[in-house]
């Protein structure tokens, strides 16, 4: 019977750990917010741009007197999630490295740099390619005799919440990388499961597309199909059957 190691964490230590991570992201997230507040006024025209190159004479609108203050520091908020993403990928990993083996912690680097890109990416192309194409079809529909005046707290949580939900989706090769040289999935099973990752992925894009064509939600399903395919190719060519050392912890195990 394999020795247990003395390092081996209790329930209560694995939710002590986790405030810990929890406490240092978010102070990591203050200090994103104070360092973006300091161009509050240049996030907030290039956050909004995608939806003024539809709509080039747009007015936002505010009903409460707080209502601009409160949008700058949301905003704020937001781009210091990007700003300190490295930092946040590094408390993630440094809560589950504990239940690595020795070998396994050495994808710290990759995982932080890869994700940390990826996560840039997803939101890149919202806001490049995604929004300037889907608010240039519905612009099409207002016509001259409708005057487009949208409250800027709308525009913000869709615009921030999709850019959020892209970023995500685009850790998907960085995902598919841990678990591959971990040795949980191997390129053979995520092709058998290619057919499920089609389905999910247009049902993904038909739930978070604003507009409901198929022109769109087609442009957001093709990347993250092609996304999956990516994280195939990374598992052919890192990934490799786990091994089994002697302990979770690099320790000698007895029989």
């Amino acid at each position: 019977m394999a020795a247990i190691s003395p390092d081996r964490m209790t329930f209560l230590e694995h939710l002590d750990e986790l405030r810990v991570r929890l406490m240092h992201s978010l102070g990591a997230l203050v200090v994103g917010t104070i360092v973006c507040w300091g161009f509050h006024e240049r996030i907030f025209h290039f956050l909004t741009q995608p939806l003024r190159n539809a709509y080039p004479a747009v007015k936002f609108i505010t009903t409460g007197p707080t209502e601009a203050f409160m949008m700058y520091m949301k905003m704020s908020f937001f781009v210091g999630i990007f700003l300190v993403a490295p930092y946040i990928l590094y408390q993630v990993w440094a809560f589950i490295a504990p239940g690595l083996y020795a070998h396994e912690k050495a994808y710290a680097v990759p995982f932080i740099v890869a994700g940390s890109l990826f996560f840039l990416l997803g939101g890149g192309f919202g806001h490049y390619i995604l929004f300037p194409t889907t608010f240039k079809f519905l612009y099409e529909f207002a016509g001259d005799d409708m005057q487009f005046l949208p409250k800027v707290d709308e525009y913000f949580e869709f615009y921030s919440w999709f850019l959020l939900g892209l970023g995500l989706v685009f850790q998907i090769p960085v995902v598919i990388f841990v678990l591959a040289r971990i040795g949980i999935v191997t390129p053979g099973f995520l092709m058998r499961q290619f057919k499920f990752a089609v389905l999910v992925s247009f049902i993904v894009a038909a739930i978070v597309t604003p507009s409901a064509d198929v022109v769109n939600q087609t442009l957001l399903a093709l990347p993250m199909m092609g996304l999956y395919l990516l994280g195939v190719l990374v598992a052919w060519m890192f990934g490799r059957a786990r091994r089994k050392p002697d302990g979770p912890t690099g320790l000698s195990s007895t029989t």
